[in-house]
C-alpha cells in the first residue's frame, strides 16, 4: 500500500500547477492532503474520480480559503472520521481519519507559531491532539498519521539549526512533542529508513530557499509501532513543485 502525504498550499492552485496530471502518474493508493484552502463545493470532484479516486473525503475550514485538509483513496474506507470532537480543532479543518480494513490513515495540518497567540494556541493543540490520539489507540492500533506537524523534529531536519533555534517550528518544547509522540507508540517512517541529512520537505519562498536546499523536515507520515515490519519505503519527492512543500510517501506490505 502506497500512501502520499502533501500540504498543498491551495488545492485549486496546486491543480493548475499540474498537481492532477502528476498525481495520475505517479498513482498512490491513498494520498493525505493539507492546507486545502477550498470548499468541497468550490471543486470539480469528478476531475479526481476520472484519475482513479472516486473516494475522496474533505474536511474544511470554517473560515473560507483557509487549512482544510482531505483524504483521496482509491478503495473505499469502512469509515470516515470528520474532525476530532475537539471543537476548537474541528473548526480549522485540521483531522480527517479513514478507516480500512486493516489500518486507518490520517490527515493532520498541525498549526504553525507565526505569533505569540497561534504559538500558545499550537502548544494547546499539541497537548489535546496527544490526549485524543493516546486515546484513540486503544481502538485503532494500526494507525498512520500523514501530515504537516510544523516542527522540525533534530538538528538533522532543519538546514540552520543554530540560527532557528529560537524560531516556532523548531522550539525546544516543539521538538521534545515530536520525541514524546513517537515513544507513545510512533514510528517517523522516513527516518526508520534513512539517516542522510539535507532531507526536506518544505522550503520559504524567500532568498531562493528551495533552489539552495535551505528546507525544513516538517512533514511526516507516523507510522505506529505494530506496522514496524510492514515498512517497505519511505521517501521524500522534492523534485515535485505544486507548493511550498512536496509530497512525502510511505509504502507498506500488507
Amino acid at each position: 500500500m502506497k500512501i502520499f502525504s502533501y500540504n498543498v498550499n491551495g488545492i485549486r492552485a496546486a491543480i493548475k500547477k499540474g498537481f492532477l496530471s502528476w498525481l495520475e502518474e505517479y498513482s498512490p493508493d491513498v494520498i493525505c492532503l493539507q492546507e486545502i484552502k477550498a470548499n468541497k463545493d468550490q471543486l470539480d470532484l469528478e476531475v479526481f474520480s476520472k484519475i482513479g479516486y472516486k473516494y475522496n473525503y474533505w474536511f474544511s475550514a470554517n473560515k473560507k480559503g483557509y487549512s482544510g485538509v482531505a483524504v483521496l483513496s482509491k478503495t473505499e474506507p469502512k469509515n470516515i472520521q470528520y474532525g476530532t470532537g475537539i471543537d476548537h480543532m474541528d473548526f480549522e479543518g485540521r483531522n480527517l481519519r479513514v478507516d480500512f480494513e486493516n489500518i486507518s490513515v490520517m490527515s493532520l495540518y498541525l498549526p504553525s507559531g507565526t505569533n505569540v497567540n497561534r504559538l500558545q494556541y499550537k502548544f494547546l493543540y499539541m497537548k489535546e491532539f496527544q490526549e485524543y490520539i493516546t486515546e484513540l489507540k486503544n481502538t485503532i492500533t494500526n494507525l498512520i498519521i500523514c501530515g504537516d506537524y510544523n516542527i522540525c523534529h533534530e538538528a538533522i531536519d532543519i538546514h540552520d539549526p543554530i540560527r532557528n533555534a529560537k524560531v516556532s517550528g523548531f522550539l525546544p518544547y516543539e521538538r521534545n512533542w515530536i520525541s514524546d509522540f513517537l515513544s507513545s507508540g510512533f514510528i517517523d517512517s522516513f527516518r526508520h529508513m534513512h539517516s542522510e541529512p539535507n532531507n526536506y520537505s518544505w522550503w520559504s519562498y524567500r532568498a531562493n530557499s528551495r533552489a539552495n536546499n535551505k528546507g525544513w523536515r516538517i512533514d511526516y507520515n507516523m507510522v505506529s509501532h505494530k506496522l514496524k515490519s510492514k515498512i517497505k519505503s519511505a521517501y521524500i519527492l522534492d523534485n515535485i513543485k505544486h507548493s511550498d512543500h512536496c509530497p512525502i510517501a510511505v509504502e507498506l506490505i500488507l
